[in-house]
């Protein structure tokens, strides 16, 4: 029986770092770019104006699947929170024994009694995020009430490792300025992923053994 407890925790730390991956991983094409489509040819009704007409205010704005949007980032958030409680509480009893009598051999202290009690807690916690920056993506979907969907991503390769910026979401074609550009707290459902890799990420994480043990530790 301890030989096979033995192996099984020998198992579990074999695939602690296995598993850590697995949870974060994506789809291979979560945030590929998207191909324009060519419209579908649309039979001549006679009118002036076809399904595929576009109007000349919107210019060169985006609105068909594969063209380029460029998401601005924008995103700051700040969260803070703090309690505190705290409770007293004091009594105390006396009584003064006759003078005289079977009862004068007692002292006043020998029947005095008191107690109190005190608690003081507080619990302050505080976050902030920011992070800036551009990031063009594609549209991959337009939507019957014009709204579209949006994916892409940006993959810098410096000297000490991978960074990669990734983006989805949803947008309105009231949001895209004329020069195609859209703030990112202006994407619903958005899904935005900055991570890295590299010595400097790796640094900056724990080993997979200790990640292990914080796990399973009770303290």
């Amino acid at each position: 029986m301890r030989r096979r407890l033995s192996k099984l925790v020998l198992l579990a730390v074999a695939l602690a770092p296995f598993s850590a991956l697995a949870k974060d991983k994506q789809p291979p094409d979560a945030f590929a770019a998207t191909a324009p489509v060519g419209p579908a040819p649309l039979p001549g009704n006679g009118s002036i104006f076809q399904g595929s007409y576009v109007a000349l205010t919107s210019g060169g704005r985006a609105g068909q699947v594969g063209d380029i949007v460029t998401i601005q980032l924008v995103e700051r958030t700040a969260a803070t929170k703090s309690n505190a409680a705290g409770t007293q509480r004091d009594g105390s009893i006396g009584l003064t024994p006759p003078t005289t009598g079977p009862l004068s051999l007692f002292n006043p202290s020998d029947i005095a009694m008191g107690g109190g009690q005190q608690f003081k807690g507080k619990g302050d916690a505080s976050q902030s995020n920011a992070l800036s920056g551009e990031v063009s993506v594609t549209i991959a979907a337009v939507y019957p009430n014009g709204t579209m969907l949006v994916r892409g991503e940006k993959l810098l390769t410096l000297n000490r490792g991978d960074e990669r910026v990734q983006i989805s979401g949803i947008i309105r074609a009231i949001d895209i300025s004329p020069d195609n550009r859209v703030l990112s707290t202006r994407v619903a459902d958005a899904n935005i992923r900055y991570v890295g890799k590299g010595e400097i990420a790796r640094a900056s994480k724990q080993g997979w053994l200790q990640r292990f043990f914080s796990i399973i530790s009770p303290f």
